[in-house]
């Protein structure tokens, strides 16, 4: 950081406010003299005053910081970049999210399978039967309600109508007829019905 250059921005924007060193010490509770050691960059604002230095300056604490006004272009690609940085965020996290949904799938049907393949191949009393078979049913229907949350939530659907993409309801991908990850559903937007496929990006 450039003390001597936000120092000169401090005093620039002081002048710009029609203010003097001892109005804006008076503001701010400190002395003419520390407004002084700020605008010769022999001393900064303390981070206590700084946000009420910034308003009564009317710059931002980035323009503070630098010594310079930010424009609006800069802003807009900063905030550009942090967007498409959030975006590439949540197509990874999807990604992962889908992986992890056959993960659920697979152990839910062994969880579903395994108790029915020992009761139907093992003699047992028919009480032992059924309370096995319940016990691999109760959880393999718990694995396939988080394993269709997840592909619900995860990216989207694209309408093949209108290419639409949108992340429909639980229920709408819970009834829709399916093959894999492809779903038999109405577009929200063309209201026409399609086979629509799972997409992670909606560019």
């Amino acid at each position: 950081m450039d003390q001597v250059k936000v120092g000169k921005f401090i005093a620039e924007s002081r002048k710009k406010q029609k203010l003097t060193q001892m109005d804006l010490a008076e503001r701010l509770g400190v002395t003419d003299r520390a407004v002084s050691k700020w605008e010769t960059g022999k001393s900064m604002p303390d981070s206590s005053i700084m946000i009420e230095l910034c308003e009564l300056l009317e710059i931002s604490v980035t323009e503070l910081l630098k010594g310079e006004k930010v424009s609006m272009e800069s802003n807009e690609k900063k905030f550009e970049s942090i967007a498409m940085e959030f975006i590439k965020q949540k197509e990874e996290s999807d990604r992962r999210l889908l992986m992890l949904e056959w993960v659920i799938a697979i152990l839910s049907i062994i969880v579903l399978l395994g108790p029915i393949c020992v009761a139907g191949f093992f003699p047992m009393e028919e009480w032992l039967r059924v309370m096995l078979i319940f016990s691999g049913f109760v959880p393999a229907l718990i694995g396939f309600y988080f394993a269709f949350r997840i592909e619900q939530v995860a990216g989207y659907y694209e309408c093949r109508c209108c290419q639409h993409k949108y992340v429909p309801s639980y229920k709408t991908v819970c009834l829709a007829m399916h093959f894999g990850r492809t779903r038999y559903m109405k577009c929200p937007k063309c209201g026409k019905k399609s086979w629509q496929r799972k997409v992670i990006s909606k560019d």
